[in-house]
């Protein structure tokens, strides 16, 4: 089987008819496992090691993401010919690395950066480095040590407030900390380079605060062209009028009504083609998805199109709960375009979205960013319609006694994500928030102005 193009296909000849493994376990892995599923190049898919939403579109392994022997044994007996990389963990662990050094591996494709790409995510200061040496816009910066601490005061004082702190490892979305006074910045980086978040935050990057409205723009790259597919606005605080702590993601909308064809334009050329290009320059080995954590500053930041895009973060992997919106939008065969990637024939491939919106409402655990628990029976997905359910921490616990059924169970800090399509961002709410209210748990929070700042 070849592509079309005379390329041979990684999904063809002698390894089984497209057999892909999927790595993670959130509702942006159920929204890829949701979408690779109704590809005709996928005859199998597996997820490791996935919850109990990508169980109904896969089958689940119980295998964690960042166990490579475990994934190994597995891909080679399960004849896997692609692999799909969700979350950023196994990445930066360098899982791609590992796959093409391995003599028994190296012919199965992973769709995800090396080690060395993801950096880009794994390192706040390395990626504002990036930026620097490009001349991609961001914002102004400078990065501190245990060391440096008085430096890093002093450098506090010349900024106006907020004052933005960012943990330069990962933290799991949770290492930026945007502080209104002097004070509680000086006493935050104090407590960050103090070990706040362990080895992640042993290096603090400060920055210059940018005011206008935030936007994510995902593409695909083969590492040398690309493809753009819909962008998303996601909401990240707790609380209504984004207030309060800073989650993983309280629900997203697509499209975003500023980011015009003439905004995209200074996005594609200003920030994501010298990206690409400075990957390429730097002999960076990139494959996957580059998500571009992108605001709208300027005069008028708030208006259709006006504004300048700058970045605010990269991340080597798709977002989270960005992907349920844009998966809904994308209307390619995702397989096709993955065996792009694995082929290097990206650009000979078509990405075509659909004209509909999209948006994604996440049902919580109470308590959730902070302390939250698990195990709460979950009740009424069945009754809901009209929506797509995508589960993020979902598990099944053990039948009650004399049910034969599994029961459906919380399992994490953001339980489920309500996503619709809608003829307009409004029809798409209304239907979210209406399926949002059938679904039960003990303790469920669901913002209810997402979209509302549009």
């Amino acid at each position: 089987m070849t592509n079309g193009k005379g390329t041979p296909s990684p999904l063809g000849e002698g390894r089984g008819e497209g057999r892909i493994l999927l790595l993670g376990s959130g509702g942006r892995e159920h929204a890829l496992a949701w979408k690779i599923s109704q590809s005709d190049k996928c005859e199998k898919l597996y997820i490791a090691p996935g919850n109990a939403g990508t169980a109904a579109v896969g089958e689940n392994v119980n295998i964690k993401v960042n166990d490579f022997e475990a994934i190994k044994m597995f891909a080679l007996r399960n004849r896997i010919q692609m692999v799909v990389v969700g979350p950023e963990d196994p990445l930066v662990n360098g899982i791609s690395d590992y796959f093409k050094n391995d003599p028994e591996l190296k012919d199965i494709p992973v769709i995800g950066p090396s080690k060395q790409g993801a950096v880009l995510e794994g390192s706040k200061d390395f990626a504002k480095g990036f930026m620097q040496r490009h001349g991609i816009p961001t914002a102004a910066y400078r990065t501190f040590t245990r060391e440096t601490l008085a430096e890093g005061k002093a450098f506090l004082r010349t900024l106006q407030p907020p004052y933005v702190l960012k943990a330069d490892g990962l933290c799991a979305g949770k290492g930026v900390l945007i502080l209104p006074t002097l004070e509680e910045a000086e006493r935050e980086l104090e407590e960050m380079l103090g070990g706040m978040f362990g080895g992640a935050s042993s290096r603090v990057v400060i920055e210059e605060f940018l005011d206008g409205i935030e936007c994510s723009v995902f593409v695909l790259t083969d590492g040398k062209s690309y493809k753009i597919l819909p962008e998303a606005k996601d909401y990240k605080r707790i609380g209504e009028g984004d207030t309060g702590l800073n989650t993983g993601g309280m629900g997203s909308v697509s499209p975003v009504p500023f980011a015009t064809k003439e905004w995209m334009q200074k996005v594609e050329d200003r920030i994501i083609r010298p990206t690409v290009e400075g990957l390429k320059a730097e002999g960076i080995d990139y494959k996957g998805f580059i998500f571009f954590g992108l605001i709208n500053t300027g005069a008028g930041g708030k208006e259709q199109g006006a504004g300048e895009p700058k970045v605010i973060e990269y991340n080597v992997r798709m977002g989270d709960p960005e992907t349920e919106t844009v998966m809904l939008r994308l209307k390619s065969d995702i397989v096709d375009l993955f065996e792009g990637v694995a082929t290097g024939t990206l650009a000979e491939r078509k990405v075509e979205f659909d004209e509909r919106a999209a948006v994604c409402v996440m049902l919580v655990s109470g308590g959730y960013p902070g302390h939250y628990e698990k195990g709460f029976p979950i009740t009424g997905v069945e009754d809901v319609w009209g929506s797509i359910v995508f589960h993020a921490g979902t598990a099944f616990a053990p039948p009650l006694e004399g049910t034969g059924e599994a029961q459906l169970v919380t399992n994490g800090g953001r339980v489920i994500a309500v996503s619709s399509y809608g003829k307009d961002k409004e029809e798409a709410l209304q239907k979210s928030f209406a399926n949002a209210k059938l679904i039960q748990f003990q303790g469920k929070n669901f913002r209810r102005d997402i979209g509302a700042d549009l």
